[in-house]
């Protein structure tokens, strides 16, 4: 895609910590010409030489100092544990006019951390996007396109850098978000850390009986997918949060109590398999629930080599852009893609292109 140059936002951006998000987030400034000039920090030489070595930035630092002082944005993207370390060793190097962020998935805690340091300009941030592969190596720009980007300003964050972060956020293709920290935190624990932990227990109901994982395939599979991150990330994601954790987990054993329940009654077993349905089925494709909806058009593929292949050049040639993509299933007979699209009007026209082409379509608005 070709990216449209913009004046710069920012003379000097440091992004410190140069994994996946901190690598994406940099190429991103470069790319969009959002900084004049892209430094980045880490404590790993090997992750500085490899992101200077693929463009990500323009200079490597490893230690702070006075050159911190001429930066106008810095980007705290460390992993969560790491996240309040970081923000003691640089900020007694910061400007004071210097705009200050975070992408860390829990804000209470740093926003407190901040404001004890004095470091006024400082708007806490949460981009809600992610992959199974990290590393500076899988960054790209593309992650934070229409990304939900949380932005948790507090009483004392300034309204003109809270509108510096939400332009860089915007001008990024992502899709800002304003909300108090503690409620950032609260809902966070429902959508993200609960279905961890709901992830965990159910893998170790299949460890504890050797049966169990005969048949644990397909949907298990999907559903417990989030147990295959990186466990110490996960576990200082979920402790950091812990006391909103806790309280989603109480809503949670509830609302499994009252299911049980309903295994007398089944016409309350049915309105709640409705609900649940019609819930599921409203979520947009990305799975970003604050994300405005897209269109969808789900497609049967048969078990052949190259049909993703087959699908996006057919409609890329048609000028159908496709926003998102999910696989929706993977059997022996075949599976399901459901591609999100721009409009209604993008829906019939793939239908009937993919349908002269053999696939079963099906749309949804």
């Amino acid at each position: 895609m070709t990216q449209k140059i913009q004046e710069p936002l920012f003379g000097v951006a440091v992004i410190a910590g140069v994994g996946l998000i901190g690598g994406s987030l940099a190429l991103g400034l470069r790319q969009r010409g959002l900084a004049s000039r892209v430094i980045g920090y880490d404590a790993s030489p090997q992750a500085l030489e490899e992101a200077l070595a693929l463009g990500v930035i323009d200079e490597v630092r490893a230690t702070p100092g006075e050159w911190l002082r001429s930066a106008d944005l810095v980007v705290l993207a460390a992993p969560v544990k790491a996240l309040l370390p970081l923000a003691r060793e640089l900020a007694p190097w910061l400007s004071p006019q210097a705009t200050v962020t975070d992408v860390g998935s829990v804000k209470m805690s740093i926003a407190a951390e901040m404001e004890r340091l004095g470091v006024r300009q400082f708007v806490p941030g949460h981009p809600m996007a992610g992959s199974e592969r990290g590393g500076v190596q899988n960054a790209s720009a593309a992650l934070l396109e229409n990304a939900v980007w949380v932005l948790a300003p507090t009483e004392t964050t300034p309204l003109t850098a809270l509108s510096r972060v939400r332009t860089l956020v915007e001008r990024l293709g992502a899709a800002p978000v304003v909300m108090p920290p503690e409620a950032h935190d609260q809902l966070v624990a429902t959508i993200s850390h609960l279905p961890y932990l709901a992830s965990l227990a159910l893998t170790h109901m299949v460890a504890r009986d050797e049966r169990l994982s005969l048949l644990a395939a397909g949907g298990f599979r999907d559903l417990t997918r989030v147990a295959s991150g990186d466990p110490r990330m996960s576990r200082d994601m979920v402790v950091e949060n812990r006391e909103a954790l806790r309280e989603a987990t109480r809503r949670f054993i509830r609302q499994l109590e009252h299911l049980a329940d309903t295994l007398d009654h089944p016409d309350d077993l049915l309105a709640a398999a409705t609900e649940g349905k019609r819930t599921r089925d409203s979520l947009p494709v990305v799975k970003r629930s604050l994300l405005p909806p897209k269109f969808d058009l789900v497609v049967a593929t048969p078990d052949r080599p190259n049909q993703l292949g087959i699908i996006t050049n057919a409609l890329g040639q048609a000028g159908v852009n496709i926003k998102d993509i999910e696989v929706l299933s993977v059997r022996e007979q075949g599976g399901a893609l459901r591609l999100g699209l721009e409009t209604l009007d993008d829906v019939t026209r793939a239908g009937e292109l993919l349908r002269e082409l053999g696939y079963e379509t099906r749309g949804r608005g």
